[in-house]
């Protein structure tokens, strides 16, 4: 069975890091993409980040600040956040694509399985 299991978040101050983690199940990471979204309150889900064959892309709204790698014998992903922003607040969920060309990366429909979430606030 598929899984992805989101894990790490949860209340950091602006200026601070977080290391969110997603857990793949089921499924070799070499096989796939990975993608990070984030859905803030009132708002629509967005890209974050995506890993596939070494090639890595950030939104330009967490470039420089968030860094994504991967962990093949742990099967696991991770998304290093650092200087937070209170715009970061939000549910980050980790998605998994079979393919999909990397321009389109932020495009959800292109991935069939969706970890459960994890909150990220950022508060002082």
């Amino acid at each position: 069975e598929v899984q992805l299991q989101a894990s790490g978040g949860g209340l950091v101050r602006p200026g601070g890091s977080l290391r969110l983690s997603c857990a793949a199940s089921g499924f070799a990471l070499d096989d796939y993409g990975i993608g990070w979204f984030r859905q803030a309150p009132g708002k629509e889900r967005e890209g974050v980040s995506f890993i596939n064959v070494g090639r890595k892309f950030y939104a330009n709204s967490v470039k420089d600040r968030f860094t994504i790698s991967r962990d093949n014998a742990k099967n696991t992903v991770y998304l290093q956040m650092n200087n937070l922003k209170p715009e970061d607040t939000a549910v980050y969920f980790c998605a998994r694509a079979p393919r999909l060309p990397f321009s389109l990366w932020q495009s959800q429909p292109y991935y069939t399985y969706w970890g459960q979430g994890t909150l990220v606030t950022v508060s002082s």
